[in-house]
């Protein structure tokens, strides 16, 4: 079958569609047929060498996708051949099908075309775990996410309004803000010329932040939340050593959460799953909830797609198509 393949760690160069074998549904689970997945910021990581895939899962790039059903493996319920759906995925999305946990197959929301499904999954669950099931963010409480105009952000500003949180986010041009203050943001903060920190001290603290900046945030994430604030960090695009002043935390009765998606137990991921099922879903199909798609390319310009990820300038998703 069709699947992107890699010539070792490298740029987005070493990217390439080539064929690898078919994978078969084992007991528990599905193999869809793939019509579109999406770039993430892992996926790049994957590429150069720094994301291995956990035990057991494809080598092949890919977090996330949309599709039909193809086949059930044994002791699957509840699904039929033909039926779209959407997956969160361990690994394999840039290719034509793909086994999936059947915990981990979800339906398209209603109202959302098929090819952008496929850049729901990822965000949601990540969203859901973090902010939702970890930080327990609560109606009229202050949230902050970093990179707003991202893929997290855009669904993570959508979601927290949406249950009524008051949104802080930050971002780096007026169009990224813009786009913000439209998904639900009440407070857009320009970081390159403004402090978060001072904005959210004046405002009382930040209930709860979501953060994938890691160590060059850390202090001042400490220092913009409020007393019983969660912080939660999700990624280390700033560095993965930083300094905590522990008194500051104790001062606040805050927490620090630090947590990934990819290598949890399937039980977990099939349980946060569910919460998205039941919760962003319907926000989805009522379009309080929408997905931002930036670009849709085909898979075979996967290279460019990774390019257009790193260079930072695309708000929303990039989807790949098969």
């Amino acid at each position: 079958m069709r699947a992107v393949v890699t010539t070792g760690a490298g740029g987005p160069e070493v990217l390439s569609v080539g064929d690898v074998e078919e994978p078969r549904p084992g007991a528990g689970e599905v193999l869809l047929e793939v019509v579109a997945t999406a770039v993430n910021r892992a996926d790049t990581l994957q590429r150069q060498g720094f994301y291995p895939p956990p035990p057991g899962a494809s080598d092949t790039i890919g977090l996330e996708c949309s599709g039909r059903v193809a086949a059930l493996g044994e002791g699957v319920e509840g699904w039929s051949v033909g039926d779209e759906v959407c997956a969160l995925l361990a690994g394999g999305g840039y290719a034509a099908r793909v086994a999936v946990p059947v915990g981990q197959v979800m339906p398209v929301p209603a109202g959302v075309p098929l090819v952008e499904a496929a850049c729901l999954p990822e965000v949601a669950a990540t969203v859901w775990s973090n902010v939702f099931m970890t930080a327990h963010l609560q109606k009229g409480e202050r949230f902050l996410v970093h990179g707003g105009a991202g893929g997290i952000g855009t669904m993570a500003i959508q979601l927290a309004a949406a249950r009524g949180a008051e949104v802080f986010t930050t971002a780096g041009s007026p169009e990224k803000l813009e786009l913000c203050r439209s998904l639900g943001a009440a407070h857009a903060i320009d970081y390159r010329e403004d402090d978060f920190v001072e904005v959210l001290a004046d405002a009382g603290g930040a209930d709860v932040i979501l953060d994938n900046m890691g160590a060059s945030y850390l202090g001042r994430n400490v220092s913009a939340l409020a007393t019983g604030g969660r912080l939660v960090i999700i990624g280390m695009q700033g560095g993965s050593k930083g300094e905590l002043d522990i008194n500051a935390l104790l001062r606040k009765r805050a927490s620090v959460t630090a947590t990934s998606l990819r290598a949890r137990p399937l039980a977990e991921k099939a349980a946060i799953c569910c919460g998205v099922v039941e919760n962003v879903w319907p926000l989805v199909a009522s379009g309080a909830v929408r997905p931002i798609v930036e670009a849709t390319l085909p898979l075979e310009e996967a290279g460019r797609a990774h390019e257009l990820m790193e260079a930072g300038g695309h708000a929303g998703k990039l989807v790949l198509t098969l």
